[in-house]
């Protein structure tokens, strides 16, 4: 098995498997937490795709959560060693997250599964065959998503979404200038960029009208 095929299915994995966070003893689904490895120079290294080598330690996908365990030396709690970790460990955790969608759309898009713009997203929103996933930049004007969210609305679909990603972010990971609005037919790529968005969006302030449609 090439190391494409082992990322795919160790994702696969992770929508069942459950770990528990270091720090607060909670045990939960992976889609809530982020992998941590320790570099054979004793270094905590974040692994957000859970494929390095070695036991496995896990905190819950927040900025907040993560800096507690650098706060607490839990690293080092749970490694039973003296564990390095990087100042900007959080900064990393956030651009690995970023990378790893900014890749997952590429491909998307590349293999057709990737809908782009306002018009075409919600022209597929009323299709007999509506998308399995809107993503829709964080700094997009707020009554673009509402029409988007209210053509979902009007036919009773409970569409997933993410809102993590700037439409820079967007643009750069499609080769487009701006995306504001994108969205994906049901499979693989969808269900690993939902996995990956509920995580990024413990790293970054989600718009409020995302935690309303998730409560």
């Amino acid at each position: 098995m090439g190391l494409a095929a082992a990322i795919r299915a160790k994702d696969d994995e992770a929508m069942l498997r459950e770990r528990r966070c270091i720090v607060s003893g909670e045990t939960l689904s992976e889609d809530r937490l982020i992998r941590f490895a320790v570099s054979p120079d004793g270094e905590a290294v974040p692994d957000v795709a859970a494929v390095l080598p070695g036991r496995g330690i896990w905190v819950e996908a927040s900025a907040k959560t993560l800096a507690a365990a650098v706060k607490k030396n839990l690293f080092a709690k749970a490694a039973k060693a003296k564990v390095k970790v990087a100042a900007d460990i959080v900064a990393k955790v956030e651009l690995q997250l970023v990378a790893r969608m900014q890749a997952d759309l590429g491909l998307a898009r590349r293999a057709g599964q990737l809908l782009l713009g306002f018009d075409t997203v919600t022209g597929e929103i009323q299709s007999a065959t509506p998308p399995a996933l809107l993503v829709e930049a964080s700094d997009g004007a707020p009554d673009g998503k509402r029409k988007v969210f209210a053509a979902a609305h009007a036919r009773s679909l409970k569409i997933e979404t993410i809102e993590c990603l700037t439409s820079h972010e967007l643009g750069v990971a499609v080769g487009r200038e701006n995306v504001i609005h994108a969205a994906l037919k049901s499979g693989r790529l969808q269900e690993r960029l939902y996995f990956d968005g509920k995580r990024l969006s413990g790293f970054r302030t989600v718009p409020s009208a995302a935690l309303e449609r998730d409560e």
